[in-house]
């Protein structure tokens, strides 16, 4: 079930990078991280409401809470300045790589621990995601690369900390709601800090594409969690972390801007291939 659910996030993550190209196209990424950020601690808000929070936990709020200034705000400002300068495939495979570092957190803060089978499918993702990143002759375009990395850096943080806060209070519900809670904050906080007018900035297309952004990041991550919930670190983090497949598929079929070569072909066998050995383990 973890498993499933990490591949339900995957896809829902992969299409998430395809409206913030769409979406970064009529508004820049602050003002968007606000759209996507805010209307998405509503929506989770309300169905908070709805729904409840059984055994709320002090420790278990500051803990998610914490969680919520590394993703999404942090995750979702680095993504969106990756997403315009590397384009959406280059920019998901280099974010990918979050696995490296949220399998290193897991095994030394949360004592998980890793077979050989789990190792080498890391590796594969890890390494798929890297051919999936190299242009034409081996070269990496370096430009905003390195904001990839430490998006991918972030977004590992997150699952570590939030896994962390299951020990504590295991509710999903309560991982979202408290963490976008603080990320809307610190964003509104940072927009203010930039002091830059903003009467400009918004469009009526790039709110609703910023919307959809908001709404497809917050489940997936609502997703995410939930499969944090049950499953360990060292399996979910690599499965989800597969969605550049989804941004290839849509990039290659649908919008046209990558064309099918062996790089390609190589790199989605090797992720595809670390995922179903994952699955199997």
């Amino acid at each position: 079930m973890p498993a499933a659910l990490a591949l339900l996030a995957a896809l829902l993550f992969g299409l998430a990078l395809i409206t913030t190209q769409f979406a970064l196209r009529h508004m820049d990424g602050l003002a968007g991280a606000k759209v996507s950020i805010t209307s998405s601690m509503i929506l989770w808000w309300l169905l908070v409401t709805l729904q409840g929070l059984d055994g709320a936990s002090a420790t278990g709020v500051a803990i998610f809470a914490a969680a919520g200034l590394f993703f999404p705000v942090s995750v979702t400002l680095l993504a969106y300045a990756a997403n315009r300068h590397l384009g959406p495939t280059i920019a998901g495979a280099i974010g990918s790589t979050a696995p490296l570092f949220a399998v290193v957190g897991a095994v030394v803060f949360l004592g998980e621990r890793l077979g050989f089978t789990q190792v080498a499918a890391i590796i594969a993702i890890v390494a798929g995601s890297i051919v999936l990143s190299l242009r034409h002759g081996g070269e990496v375009k370096l430009t905003g690369a390195w904001i990839s990395w430490c998006a991918a850096a972030l977004r590992a943080i997150a699952q570590v900390v939030v896994k962390a806060g299951f020990a504590v209070w295991a509710n999903p519900y309560a991982a979202i709601v408290f963490g976008y809670t603080v990320s809307a904050a610190v964003i509104w906080l940072v927009g203010a800090a930039s002091k830059r007018p903003e009467s400009r900035i918004y469009s009526r297309r790039g709110v609703l594409w910023f919307w959809l952004t908001g709404l497809l990041n917050s489940f997936a991550l609502f997703v995410l969690y939930t499969a944090l919930e049950t499953g360990s670190v060292s399996v979910v983090s690599p499965i989800a972390a597969s969605y550049p497949l989804v941004t290839l598929a849509l990039n290659t079929l649908v919008l046209r801007e990558e064309r099918l070569t062996l790089r390609l072909f190589l790199g989605v066998a090797m992720m595809v291939g670390g995922v179903v050995a994952l699955l199997l383990a």
